[in-house]
């Protein structure tokens, strides 16, 4: 079992950040992730607020990971699953927002994943 955990502090607002996590086409914007390929994402939102039960699908160079959004709490949590990626086995996330004293954000992300014995040693890096 593989597990990642980051914690993260920022000035933007838990409003900012929520409206963010949960609309799949601005992930470009401010993540890693080349695009949205909504070939492959199921009942994405028109107005970008996706709902418990989307898969949204991200390309980054040749690989599209896709994840199900499982769980959703209004500005607090966001957790998804893994929706189609046969090297990761297993995957669940969880996204938290704690708003600060400020009017910033604490984000914590973390989550756990399998993989297939070959793939393992790759995987984490």
């Amino acid at each position: 079992m593989h597990e990642y955990d980051v914690t993260v502090t920022t000035s933007a607002s838990p409003e900012i950040v929520w409206e963010l996590l949960v609309d799949a086409a601005s992930r470009p914007l401010w993540s890693k992730v080349d695009s949205l390929d909504t070939t492959r994402s199921v009942d994405l939102d028109p107005g970008g607020d996706d709902r418990v039960g989307a898969v949204r699908a991200f390309r980054t160079g040749r690989a599209v990971t896709g994840e199900r959004l499982t769980e959703k709490v209004e500005q607090r949590l966001l957790a998804y699953e893994d929706a189609f990626n046969s090297s990761m086995l297993t995957y669940h996330a969880r996204i938290e927002l704690m708003p600060t004293a400020t009017s910033g954000t604490v984000i914590h992300w973390y989550g756990t994943y399998e993989t297939s014995r070959l793939l393992g040693w790759v995987m984490p890096r």
